[in-house]
């Protein structure tokens, strides 16, 4: 597909995926919709890829939700049809790290996205609020997403306040939403850095880890437990833990950032 919403470019194990509609805050219309999911797919296959960073243009938004000017949905209470299915790296079947590099406002169906990220880092002005409730509208996905990633009071808060509070990165990052916050003209370096870092990791132990804490969390701790020694199971050979058992008998150590 033609990309016109978005932009694509790769390199050393690294995909960078960017918003690229500044003048509207990266809201998305349905082009954009449609480049995410087709990206999301493609990235599933291509073996040169090993992580994802997601970000937006500009230094004001990562992303508003959905573009209200020239995006319009009939209204129809039996059936589901929202952007969400199709805007998320999970929903599309990525099981590749996803670091989200937030760069501005993130609100309503930014969510989406952020919500299916493995990792997110912010920068330091960044904020993040739900409008629906104050256009009239049930805040539902969005929040429901962020449930697993924040304590429910928080989530419920932002919900509830609508346009009339934001939550700032270091809330955030208290919140255990974020877990790294920078300034703006440090935060393409620190995303880089981070994605560098897990894409030099052997691959498929990487994905297997990433599906298996993605399945564990909605499971009993037993229920995690097994399904842990499945993807324990799948994502392991004797080639690798004897490279692994080479790797470590080398003596050679890495030094560690501490953050």
């Amino acid at each position: 597909m033609e990309l016109t919403r978005i932009e694509y470019r790769a390199a050393d194990g690294v995909a960078w995926v960017t918003l690229n509609r500044p003048d509207v805050h990266n809201a998305f219309d349905e082009q954009m919709q449609a480049e995410l999911a087709s990206t999301w797919k493609a990235l599933r296959h291509d073996e040169d890829v090993r992580v994802v960073v997601l970000t937006g243009a500009g230094e004001k938004a990562f992303c508003t939700g959905i573009d209200r000017s020239v995006t319009t949905y009939t209204y129809d209470p039996l059936t589901y049809d929202d952007p969400g299915q199709v805007l998320g790296p999970k929903s599309q079947g990525l099981w590749k790290p996803v670091i989200a590099a937030v760069n501005g406002m993130a609100c309503g169906g930014a969510f989406y996205m952020l919500g299916e990220a493995d990792v997110i880092i912010a920068a330091d002005h960044a904020t993040f609020f739900d409008p629906h409730v104050t256009y009239r509208m049930v805040a539902a996905f969005e929040p429901i997403l962020l449930l697993p990633r924040m304590p429910f009071g928080e989530v419920l808060r932002m919900a509830l306040t609508g346009t009339y509070e934001r939550m700032s990165a270091e809330r955030a990052m208290l919140a255990g939403f974020v877990s790294e916050v920078v300034p703006l003209a440090e935060l393409h370096d620190a995303a880089q850095r981070l994605a560098d870092t897990i894409a030099a990791q052997p691959p498929l132990a990487v994905q297997s880890t990433l599906r298996t804490l993605w399945a564990a969390r909605d499971l009993t701790p037993k229920q995690a437990t097994d399904l842990g020694n499945v993807f324990l199971q799948l994502g392991t050979s004797k080639e690798a833990l004897e490279e692994g058992q080479t790797t470590f008998s080398s003596g050679k150590r890495i030094e560690p950032r501490i953050r």
